[in-house]
This record gives structure tokens, sequence and C-alpha cells, in this order.
């Protein structure tokens, strides 16, 4: 299969990724894409590595490689150099009225035969009480604990 995307770098390009590699001020994830850039060039006096054989040199996944060389295409040799972003931003489950439902019931008397509640039945009380739609226990699990280091955090007493 062709490749995609050709790094083929200027004579200042590869002088900044050499600079990046031996200077050894940077972080190490950025020298390896630096070096993973070098051996992918294409242009004339590039190391010209096919990807398995940077995959193999480096000790990482081709598909690593693959990701640095587009993201170097795409956005730049800068974006290349850093970390890839991360793009899964979901939303909030419930709001800060649902949480002050989901709190309240926490603190009510426990399901008849049950000495305390679960974190299983407060997910089921929430949605048969109508204030949520859905909602698994995980979610119940992390606003009570926001919720908990609020309220310690509100209680902690600070001396002079």
């Amino acid at each position: 299969m062709a490749k995609k995307y050709r790094i083929k770098l200027t004579e200042t390009e590869r002088t900044e990724l050499h600079d990046i590699i031996k200077k050894g001020k940077a972080a190490a994830y950025k020298r390896l894409h630096a070096q993973i850039l070098l051996k992918a060039d294409e242009s004339e006096g590039g190391a010209n590595w096919k990807d398995e054989a940077i995959s193999e040199a480096y000790d990482i996944q081709v598909r690593t490689v693959q990701r640095i060389r587009k993201r170097a295409i795409e956005n730049g040799l800068p974006a290349a150099l850093e970390r890839a972003k991360r793009t899964t931003n979901t939303p909030r489950k419930l709001d800060g009225e649902q949480e002050a439902k989901l709190v309240a019931l926490c603190c009510s008397e426990a399901p008849q035969g049950r000495q305390r509640w679960t974190l299983r039945l407060l997910a089921a009380k929430m949605v048969e009480l109508n204030y949520v739609d859905d909602i698994s226990y995980e979610a119940v699990r992390q606003v009570l604990k926001k919720r908990n280091q609020t309220l310690a955090k509100e209680r902690m007493v600070y001396s002079p």
C-alpha cells in the first residue's frame, strides 16, 4: 500500500529536528517524534526508512509512525512534535439540579430491607423518579466523589 502522507523535510526543518535530538533538553516524546520524522524523511538527503523499520528501531507501533507523519503533513512540524490533543469530551451526565437531587437522595433513608444506599440502587431510583432518563452507577459514583470532596473542603478549618 502506498503511503498517503509523505514527509519531505527542508534543510532548515532537518536541522531543527537534529537540534531537538542532540540538545537533550526536550521531552522524551518530542525527541522520539523528531527521530521518527527524520527517519521518515523522503527528501534528498533524508533517511527514507519504511514505517516497519522505524517501528522496530524505536520499539513503537507502525500506527504511531503513520499518525506522526499525518500530523506533520496536516498540521505542520510543530504539531507533529507535540502529543496529540484528546478529542473525547463527553458532556456531563447530570446538571447541578440533578446532582443536588442525587445528594439529597443519598442522604435520605435507605430503601426497605437495606441498611444503606448502593450506587446501583441510587442510579435505579434516579431513573424511577424521572430525575434522569438513564444513568450508570459509575456516573453516580463520580458525582458523589466530587460532592464529597467539595463538602470536605468546606468543612476544613484553616489555622492562622
